[in-house]
């Protein structure tokens, strides 16, 4: 799908001030009518925002919540059993399948900044088509984006390549998306990369202790004081005068299992209460369309 296609559904939802495409959509080799198009929807007040979708697009939610629950209702289970985000899916519309996720900016900004959640900001270290950015957010993403470049080059060995699974006929997208922070790291002299442009880039590292401390440091807030709680922390001051929280590191090693460890559970917690928001938000059988969908994709994980 171009861009005037994406952009026209969201001619018939409320305005909203942030809105990217993610997921199987952007893939280069799609070309699959049926693949649903998935959307995450930043706006300022989910329950003012989810009040006007309901007048516009109320078969867009379980009918149990359009008649009984209301945008109350539906803001609540979002934000106290969910990770504050409300997904639509299985909308049709113009002859294609939609999924839309709605958040408030505020959590989404958070999530992106922190990995308070480590849910909605994992999407975004991924190829995303960014249609609406009313407050400039792909600028504050690139924090997370050079915050997963740090916690990638911790897990990875001293030598690799940037062809993995993952990127597998993404590569152009992740590549666009993450050169400028290679280099950057390059000319820190942290990376080393070899061929770059090829599909098999040779990239190597510095192992160090100084450049894992320099890569925790580079982690989000909340990563390094989880981190600190598990490994112990000293505080010192800044040029600036600032009170900075430093991860007591012994090895490479040790920093690399502590924060494995800290973005598993935030990945286990957020994926199970969103999991269970979304049964009890779909309705119907659009909640075993939802659940059968969730486990093909867990089983292709496994595979």
């Amino acid at each position: 799908m171009d861009k005037a296609e994406l952009e026209s559904f969201l001619k018939v939802l409320p305005p909203v001030d942030f809105c990217c495409v993610y997921g199987s959509a952007l893939h280069p080799n799609n070309h699959e009518k049926s693949t649903m198009v998935d959307y995450i929807l930043g706006v300022s007040d989910p329950e003012q925002w989810h009040s006007q979708n309901l007048k516009m697009n109320k078969r867009h939610y379980a009918s149990w919540l359009a008649h009984l629950g209301g945008a109350r209702m539906i803001t609540q289970i979002a934000d106290e059993i969910g990770v504050g985000v409300h997904f639509n899916p299985f909308v049709s519309w113009n002859d294609k399948m939609f999924k839309y996720g709605i958040v408030r900016m505020h959590d989404l900004v958070q999530d992106i900044l922190n990995w308070e959640r480590f849910y909605l900001s994992g999407r975004l270290q991924k190829p995303v088509h960014i249609l609406v950015d009313n407050l400039d957010l792909e600028n504050v993403n690139s924090s997370n984006l050079r915050a997963a470049i740090s916690a990638a080059l911790l897990l990875l060995p001293p030598k690799f390549t940037e062809v993995k699974k993952i990127v597998q006929g993404q590569f152009d997208l992740f590549q666009s998306r993450y050169k400028s922070f290679l280099e950057e790291y390059e000319a820190k002299e942290l990376l080393r990369l070899t061929s770059y442009g090829s599909r098999q880039t040779n990239i190597s590292q510095d192992c160090g202790l100084s450049v894992a401390r320099h890569l925790v440091n580079t982690l989000p807030p909340m990563v390094r004081s989880q981190m600190g709680m598990k490994l112990g922390e000293k505080t010192k001051l800044s040029d600036s005068g600032q009170v900075i929280h430093e991860v007591l590191i012994g090895s490479r090693d040790e920093a690399a299992k502590c924060m494995q460890k800290v973005l598993r559970q935030k990945v286990l917690v957020s994926s199970a209460r969103q999991a269970v928001s979304g049964l009890l938000t779909a309705g119907g059988v659009n909640a075993v369309r939802y659940l059968a969908n969730k486990m093909c994709k867990a089983w292709k994980s496994l595979r």
